[in-house]
């Protein structure tokens, strides 16, 4: 308990710190400005909208301070904005917008946090990877879908393909997802009944599938994560979910391909995975190295895994 204390201590001394810094920007938009040597600002409203901003962090942090492990992605959001806003100072002091005395603002607002929020964030990733749940962990043949049949025995009577996704507001599920509406046809006729299994309601299941147009797909929601502890679907370690990579492919994903980020649903530490299961042969056919490796397609319709069905002959192993 007193190590929960601790860890809550740091997101209410960060929402103090927010609110109070918020308002002062607000009630006194010169103040920093006139401290610092620099002109004031011709539209102050803008910079004390950037206040307003900094005063709604401290709410959110206030929020997540009764459960940093359950509210990590609040904190995530915080860490970021305060490593990518001395990285806009940088620029800006080289370009000679600001000078170096308005730089040591960076030290309270972003710098002394980078140590206690990148804490947080282990401890939550810790949290997340070393929780057990309580019950045993099912057996894959005991899993049912909707139609009541367990999907041990609908392989006896279809070869079944299981595309595990993190959660509906993750990118790169909505990557893998639009992918699989381009490869959806080809599954089905090599004799596939491909299903996509996700942490979301059953409404998402509909949302999804109207989305991405995935008409030939089977939609099954598994908020209990019980498919993924099943199948073996491991959760990611802190550079799988939030190195280099990812962010960038991210951006990629997100930004210039145009998938976007939705809210989380589900398990954020969760990752997905494509697994085959024809005649009660369960096969991992891709078990991503992070969050940013989406499946493809293209390399996987080569695999013997996925083709052998078009050969009458041939038979499942």
């Amino acid at each position: 308990m007193a190590e929960k204390q601790k860890r809550s201590l740091i997101l209410v001394l960060a929402a103090a710190y927010n609110i109070l810094w918020g308002a002062w920007v607000i009630l006194f938009p010169y103040a920093l400005f006139d401290w610092a040597g620099l002109p004031r600002p011709l539209y102050p409203q803008i910079w004390q909208c950037v206040g307003m901003i900094v005063g709604v962090y401290g709410l959110g942090y206030w929020l997540a301070s009764s459960d940093p492990n359950r509210h990590w992605p609040i904190v995530l959001v915080g860490f970021l904005g305060k490593i990518l806003g001395p990285i806009g100072f940088v620029q800006a002091f080289y370009e000679g917008v600001f000078n170096w005395k308005f730089g040591l603002t960076l030290i309270t607002n972003d710098l002394i946090w980078w140590g206690p929020f990148g804490l947080l964030l282990w401890r939550a990733l810790v949290h997340h990877n070393s929780q057990e749940d309580l019950k045993m962990k099912p057996k894959w043949q005991d899993l049912k879908l909707k139609d009541g049949r367990s999907i041990f025995q609908r392989s006896q009577e279809e070869p079944l393909l299981f595309v595990l996704v993190r959660h509906r507001g993750c990118t790169f599920c909505r990557e893998s997802l639009a992918q699989l509406a381009q490869q959806q046809k080809a599954l089905v006729e090599r004799g596939w009944t491909p299903i996509v299994v996700h942490m979301g309601s059953e409404e998402s299941s509909q949302l999804l599938k109207q989305e991405y147009g995935l008409e030939q797909v089977e939609f099954h929601s598994d908020p209990d994560r019980l498919f993924y502890q099943a199948f073996g679907a491991r959760k990611g370690k802190a550079v799988e979910l939030f190195g280099p990579r990812i962010w960038w492919r991210g951006f990629v994903a997100g930004v210039v391909k145009g998938h976007g980020v939705g809210a989380l649903e589900g398990d954020g530490f969760q990752l997905g995975g494509v697994y085959s299961l024809v005649k009660g042969t369960l096969e991992l056919l891709h078990d991503p190295c992070d969050a940013a490796d989406v499946e493809n397609w293209d390399e996987l319709l080569k695999k013997s895994s996925l083709n052998r069905l078009q050969d009458p002959s041939s038979s499942p192993s």
